[in-house]
């Protein structure tokens, strides 16, 4: 079984494969204090509640947006199963051409899901991470990584919005009945999903206009579904395509695993 692990700025998420199929999904908080026997405690106990044994887990591999994180879940990975974690960075065979400038920068999980949109959707495509940071990018009709957008996330805004409003309460992410709110919750629910979603139809008309109007569009994270509701635009949600990428990426790198 194979093991794949996404550590975002919010949450961990792990999926478990054998083969193409997956057979468990969950997720942790991140939290950069957790030792290694935490890790591992979690890891160990969520296996084994849901039927799994950790020792039959004979192949690993990370995303990490948060370094602090990884040596620690690695080790922890590593006491479980007793297999080496392959971290995803320079130097692991992804099969994705990245046309940009210093393409060592690209985030990894912009890269897994890079991967995975040019193995299971037709290209050209879009492709919209709604995490900590949205995150909008382009892969042309020969499946070539070109580049994109970065802007503050949902969560990020909202937060933004409530620490900076002093009379602003916190409010939930429930998508809003109308777009005009008539009370100060639904005003702010209004905007931080509405105008996420206008934000995105309107990146999409401008990627459209720049590059090749009959783009494949496809969006993952957590609050994908809601925001995606709301938009006017066709677009495909996945939630799981970092982790797929991330099966695929280690499918490329299985061979040298084996020898290292």
């Amino acid at each position: 079984m194979l093991l794949c692990t996404d550590v975002g700025n919010t949450n961990i998420k792990f999926a478990l494969y054998k083969g193409k199929a997956q057979l468990l999904k969950f997720k942790f908080s991140t939290n950069p204090r957790n030792t290694e026997d935490e890790f591992s405690a979690d890891l160990y106990t969520t296996l084994k509640i849901n039927g799994f044994e950790p020792e039959d887990i004979d192949g690993s591999i990370i995303s990490s947006v948060v370094p602090i994180v990884t040596e620690a879940l690695c080790k922890a990975i590593k006491k479980i199963s007793g297999v080496k974690t392959l971290i995803l960075g320079p130097g692991v065979k992804s099969g994705l051409d990245l046309r940009i400038d210093n393409p060592a920068t690209l985030g990894t999980d912009l890269l897994a899901m890079g991967v995975a949109a040019k193995e299971m959707y037709p290209c050209p495509a879009v492709v919209i991470g709604l995490g900590t940071a949205t995150t909008i990018f382009y892969l042309d009709k020969n499946k070539k990584y070109c580049g994109g957008t970065i802007s503050p996330g949902v969560s990020i805004s909202l937060d933004a919005l409530t620490r900076g409003g002093a009379l602003l309460p916190s409010v939930d992410f429930t998508s809003p009945k109308k777009v005009i709110g008539t009370n100060t919750e639904d005003c702010m629910r209004s905007g931080i999903i509405n105008g996420t979603a206008c934000m995105i139809d309107g990146m999409i008309e401008r990627f459209n206009a720049e590059r090749d109007p009959a783009a494949t569009i496809i969006a993952t994270g957590g609050l994908a579904q809601s925001i995606v509701k709301n938009c006017k635009c066709d677009i495909i949600v996945n939630d799981d395509l970092i982790l797929e990428g991330l099966r695929l990426i280690f499918e490329k790198n299985r061979s040298s695993m084996r020898n290292s």
